[in-house]
């Protein structure tokens, strides 16, 4: 997974930090939406393969796997443990309102176990970022 990124500073020889534009749903045009509430630059720390300087726009890369696999964790886990405590209650023969609170208790429990895990497996399976070319000259980021 490839991004435009510009060199903001050299933290050491091989390590540079970068601010990367977040990419949003709508495209970026704002006029259209008008709802996007937050900051859409992002910094990272990258490893600096190509001796860029401070000011460099630059072509960062990431493992896609590891990005798909924070969206997975982030995502689907909660969702799928929302429907497992609809479904598990439905199957003990509960009430369709008790349904609907156990779904969301599963829901609750997926976002406590997120909150829980996400240090762990943060260090376990960090998304780093290489500088791997020079990008093309573009307005600020």
């Amino acid at each position: 997974m490839t991004q435009d990124a510009i060199v903001t500073r050299i933290i050491n020889n091989d390590m540079a930090e970068v601010v990367a534009t977040r990419t949003t749903a709508c495209g970026s045009n704002c006029g259209s939406c008008e709802s996007c509430i937050f900051d859409d630059k992002v910094k990272a720390e990258a490893r600096n393969l190509i001796n860029a300087k401070p000011g460099d726009s630059v072509v960062i890369s990431s493992k896609s796997s590891r990005v798909f696999s924070a969206a997975l964790l982030v995502y689907v886990m909660p969702l799928l443990l929302f429907l497992a405590g609809y479904v598990i209650a439905y199957l003990c023969g509960a009430a369709e309102g008790l349904c609907i609170a156990a779904s969301f208790l599963g829901l609750v429990l997926g976002g406590i176990i997120l909150v829980l895990s996400h240090k762990k497996w943060k260090e376990k399976n960090p998304i780093t970022f290489d500088i791997i070319r020079y990008g093309e000259k573009s307005e600020e980021i």
